[in-house]
């Protein structure tokens, strides 16, 4: 009997060392997934639970899932369209009494599987990612247009060499006004003023919301500060070629304090381009005098070619006015566009008795269809420039020039490899050639200026 009984204490063994096994591994397994609830903030209601444990964020990888949603959208729409046309086009052919063979084609082949297809593409379910975490920053509001063309306005556009261009930036926002969405700080920051007050000197802060796609600015109830040693401008017989009073000038934010500071020979002034043009006597040499570049052109030469034409016009670049001035000499009015990129170029442009254009580059001009009788682009554009963001401001160009009117590549310069590109974009809309010079500027870049007429286009 004691040998009957070895058996099934052996047996019992065996299982209580089985259920005991059992339940560490439930024990272990209990541990593992309570780690896993705190880790993906469970207890702390981490608003990322859902996607912690359902990876909804590998769902978003490789595609723009808001642009997803929206074309289907579109899509839905346009079959929609399709399949009352369709049907409409099924009455009428009832009402026609055409044969009953070709009604029940339409039916059965085309508008039966049209409306099976617009059903199915209604119930894709495509996943919501709002709120939640991205590796990818997307700029807002892009998503929310569907016509191609708005989005490829509105797409940031980098730079091609890579590098920060004269605004500072690796990249040029077009502007709708879509990118005060992402500098949602600052602008609160440039909206906070006290009302019928004076306004901060925050001119810079402003600027950089405009260099960065959120222009135009929203307007403000407060006072513009000025100098507080503000001095009458110069005369106007005067104040072309002479450096304007320093006192007219707010000089809190720029490394100079006075004009004479900005000299190319100081390396500290504050600025890059436009080298020495805030020297008149280097000024007064520009447009007028003997050059030893091939691809500098004489503003005699170029009115000589449109005798008594060309009266009103833009100077599209960076500068203290110099071309304008020279321009006003002939009887010509020119806007100057103008930024404070380092230096007071806007101030220094208005004290000298001219008309400065206060524009980013990302802005659609504020000039009416075919008005200009003259565009000249100098210093500003060069190899840095987008070549998608170059051909919405060249068609910019073209909107504003009158037929007839001239445009005048100056000085543009960028790498042999490129230039082909760029003399594509500056060829494309098939102006009239009456000057055309390439030279070369360094061993790997070239220089480009060019003198075009917009044909008429009568319609």
């Amino acid at each position: 009997m004691g040998r009957s009984c070895l058996p099934k204490c052996r047996l019992a063994r065996i299982m209580g060392w089985i259920q005991m096994i059992l339940g560490g591994l439930v024990i272990l397994v209990s541990i593992l997934s309570l780690t896993r609830f705190y880790s993906a903030g469970f207890f702390l209601h981490n608003e990322d639970i859902c996607q912690h444990f359902y990876n909804v964020g590998e769902v978003s990888d490789g595609f723009d899932v808001k642009s997803l949603s929206g074309r289907i959208g579109e899509v839905i729409d346009m079959l929609e369209a399709l399949q009352g046309k369709l049907e409409s086009k099924v009455q009428d052919m009832e009402k026609s009494k055409s044969t009953l063979l070709e009604k029940k084609f339409l039916e059965d082949e085309i508008v039966r599987p049209l409306h099976i297809a617009n059903f199915a593409l209604r119930k894709i379910q495509v996943p919501n990612v709002e709120g939640m975490n991205s590796t990818v920053k997307e700029d807002p509001l892009i998503n929310f247009f569907i016509t191609e063309e708005i989005r490829k306005y509105i797409t940031p556009k980098e730079n091609r060499v890579g590098k920060m261009n004269l605004y500072g930036t690796d990249k040029v926002y077009n502007t709708i006004g879509h990118a005060c969405v992402l500098y949602k700080e600052e602008l609160e920051k440039y909206m906070d003023y006290d009302i019928g007050s004076y306004c901060d000197d925050d001119w810079n802060l402003a600027q950089k919301l405009m260099l960065n796609g959120c222009d135009p600015l929203p307007r403000r109830r407060c006072l513009t500060r000025a100098s507080k040693e503000y001095q009458r401008p110069y005369p106007i017989n005067e104040s072309l070629w002479r450096l304007p009073d320093g006192r007219n000038v707010r000089w809190g934010n720029y490394q100079c304090r006075k004009f004479e500071c900005l000299s190319s020979k100081n390396p500290k002034r504050g600025y890059s381009k436009c080298i020495g043009c805030f020297e008149m006597e280097k000024e007064k040499l520009k447009w007028v005098a003997n050059s030893s570049v091939l691809v500098d052109f004489f503003i005699s030469e170029v009115l000589a070619i449109k005798p008594g034409e060309v009266r009103i016009g833009l100077d599209y670049g960076i500068g203290t006015g110099t071309f304008a001035a020279r321009m006003r000499e002939q009887n010509v009015t020119i806007v100057s566009t103008a930024l404070n990129l380092g230096a007071p170029f806007s101030e220094m442009i208005a004290l000298r008795g001219l008309v400065p254009l206060y524009v980013t580059l990302n802005q659609r001009l504020p000039f009416f269809d075919n008005t200009m009788d003259l565009v000249h682009s100098h210093g500003f554009m060069d190899g840095w420039i987008d070549l998608l963001l170059l051909d919405f401001i060249l068609y910019d160009w073209d909107r504003i020039l009158r037929p007839g009117g001239l445009l005048w590549i100056d000085s543009f310069f960028c790498n042999r490899k490129d230039l082909d590109n760029y003399v594509y974009m500056f060829l494309q809309l098939r102006y009239k050639k009456h000057k055309w010079v390439v030279s070369p500027k360094s061993k790997d870049e070239i220089y480009l200026s060019a003198l075009l007429e917009k044909p008429p286009r009568a319609i």
